[in-house]
C-alpha cells in the first residue's frame, strides 16, 4: 500500500494479485468443489462439509426455508435441503457466501461494499431469469457467475486506491464503463482479475469463462444461440448500480435484451420478477433493499 500509484499501475495483474495475498477459500467450500468433481456424490456426501461448519449450515437452512423456495414445511436437515433444491444450487450459494466473506471493504471514494452485494444479487437473479428466457433448463451457473462477476473490484480498489478512486468517479460521472477505463489505464479489466482469482481458487472452468466474458456483450450477441449463459451474465452487468443516480446503460440494455430475447417476457416484466425475488432472497443474506427497484429504474428511463 506504500507503493506510489504510478509504480503500482506499471505492475502486471499477476504482481497485483500476488501482492494482495489472496486469502484461501474456507475448507468447507473447497471440499464442496472437490465433491462436485465426482458425479456419483449425492446429498449425503455434500451434507458432511456443510454440517461440519455450523455457521454455513445455518445459512443453508435459512436459504432453503426462505420464501424464495416456498416450502410448506420447515426444512431442518441439511441433507434434505440439498435433496429438495439440488446440489448445484447449494454449492453455488455456498461458493458465493464464501467468496464474499473474504472480500475487503476498501475506503475508496464512491465504492460501497454493501451496495456491491445488492448489485451482485440483482445481477445473479437477472442472469438466471434471462437464461431461462433464452431456453436454458438449468441457469444455476449463470446465476453464480453473475453473483461473482465483480468480485475483483474491492480487492483491486484496496490494492490500487488512487487509480480506482479516479476510475470509479469517472464511471459515476457517466464517462464510460469501469472495464473501459481499466483497459485504457492497465491493459486489463476487473473481469480478467476475477477470472484469475477464480482459477487460483480452483473454481470450475465454466465459472472462470463466465466471469471473464461478462464485459464482452458486443461479442456475445451475434453468438447468442451458442452462448446463452455468457450472454445472460454479460447482460446482467448493464443493470443500474445501487450506488448510481442514473442508469446510463439503459439504451444498450434495452436494445440487447430485445435482440437476444426475441419475444416472450419483456424487460419490465422480468425486472419486476427480479425485484420480487430479491425481496424474498435478500433477508436470508442480511442484504438491505436498494432505495430504488429495478422496475422503477426501467419505468423512469422508459418515460424520459
Amino acid at each position: 500500500m506504500g507503493t506510489s500509484t504510478q509504480t503500482k499501475t506499471e505492475l502486471t495483474l499477476d504482481d497485483i494479485l500476488a501482492g494482495a495475498q489472496l486469502p484461501a477459500l474456507p475448507q468447507s467450500a473447497i471440499r464442496l468443489l472437490e465433491l462436485s468433481q465426482d458425479p456419483s456424490n449425492g446429498p449425503a456426501e455434500f451434507a458432511v462439509p456443510i454440517e461440519s461448519d455450523p455457521g454455513l449450515a445455518g445459512q443453508v437452512l435459512r436459504f432453503v426455508n426462505s420464501s424464495y423456495f416456498g416450502f410448506s414445511r420447515e426444512v431442518s436437515s441439511v441433507k434434505l435441503a440439498i435433496t429438495l433444491v439440488g446440489i448445484r444450487t447449494i454449492k453455488n450459494f455456498t461458493l458465493w457466501s464464501a467468496v464474499f466473506s473474504l472480500m475487503p471493504n476498501p475506503q475508496c471514494g464512491p465504492f460501497d461494499l454493501k451496495k456491491l452485494w445488492q448489485d451482485s444479487l440483482r445481477r445473479g437473479l437477472f442472469a438466471r431469469g434471462f437464461g431461462k428466457l433464452m431456453g436454458l433448463k438449468d441457469a444455476e451457473e449463470a446465476f453464480a457467475a453473475a453473483l461473482l462477476q465483480d468480485m475483483a473490484v474491492p480487492l483491486l480498489a484496496k490494492e490500487l486506491p488512487g487509480d480506482y478512486l479516479e476510475l470509479l468517479q469517472s464511471r459515476q460521472d457517466g464517462k464510460g464503463r469501469l472495464s473501459e477505463f481499466e483497459m485504457t489505464r492497465f491493459g486489463w479489466t476487473h473481469a480478467d482479475a476475477g477470472a484469475q482469482m477464480a482459477k487460483t481458487w480452483n473454481l470450475p472452468p465454466e465459472f472462470v469463462d463466465l466471469i471473464h466474458s461478462h464485459t464482452r456483450l458486443d461479442e456475445l450477441l451475434p453468438e447468442r444461440a451458442e452462448r446463452p449463459q455468457e450472454l445472460a451474465v454479460a447482460l446482467s452487468s448493464l443493470l443500474p448500480s445501487a450506488q448510481d443516480s442514473e442508469w446510463r446503460e439503459y439504451e444498450k440494455f434495452e436494445q440487447s435484451f430485445k435482440a437476444a430475447a426475441e419475444g416472450g417476457v419483456g424487460p419490465e416484466e422480468l425486472l419486476a420478477q427480479i425485484d420480487q425475488q430479491f425481496a424474498e432472497f435478500a433477508p436470508v443474506l442480511k442484504i438491505a433493499s436498494p432505495s430504488k427497484s429495478l422496475e422503477d429504474w426501467y419505468r423512469e428511463r422508459k418515460s424520459a
